[in-house]
């Protein structure tokens, strides 16, 4: 049985990270038009291109290809009415809404998800890859990384993972999700 190669990357930079905002459907920061294609020949063969249905993963997937598959199990949490709001704004305005946010997976003061219903979202959706060998890239959002790390390590450690822009990760199934770390070819081989 051939495995299934699932490789999670985040989304480039946006103004409401810079500015530790709750994020909007907001644009990337960096000019993804001149850039388009310019990952793609890092990754082998042809693998399966999947986005969040955001306009900043749509933007980034164009940087790996124009040929992706928008994936609606890959969209952001819904932050609720803390949409475009500064975390800072929250620390200061609902410091007891935002800190029990913070430490209740099931919480969701801001009316919109909670982290265990973004969890059960994520585990639906790799359910569904475990029977599509191959390599599938698919890009989306911290929570949805840290989302299927959670779930793969069988992990509570969600908010200790901290998923930069444009960062990657590695996740194989072959009769059990695992956590691949591939190597860095030394200099002067590929």
């Amino acid at each position: 049985m051939q495995a299934t190669r699932l490789t999670l990357i985040c989304h480039a930079r946006t103004v409401a990270q810079k500015l530790a905002r709750f994020p909007t459907n907001e644009t990337l920061e960096m000019d993804w038009q001149s850039a388009r294609g310019s990952r793609s020949v890092q990754s082998k063969g042809s693998p399966r291109l999947l986005s969040a249905p955001e306009l900043r993963t749509r933007q980034t997937a164009e940087l790996f290809g124009s040929d992706m598959e928008i994936v609606e199990a890959l969209r952001d949490c819904d932050f609720g009415r803390w949409k475009g709001v500064r975390i800072k704004d929250l620390q200061k305005n609902e410091p007891e809404q935002l800190q029990s946010w913070l430490v209740d997976q099931d919480g969701a003061p801001h009316g919109g998800e909670s982290v265990t219903k973004v969890i059960e979202r994520v585990v639906a959706w790799l359910t569904t890859l475990q029977s599509s060998p191959g390599h599938v890239i698919a890009i989306t959002h911290p929570f949805i990384i840290r989302a299927a790390l959670t779930h793969v390590l069988h992990s509570s450690a969600f908010n200790l993972i901290d998923v930069e822009p444009l960062s990657a990760i590695e996740l194989q199934f072959n009769g059990c999700w695992r956590l691949r770390l591939p190597g860095i070819a030394p200099e002067g081989t590929l």
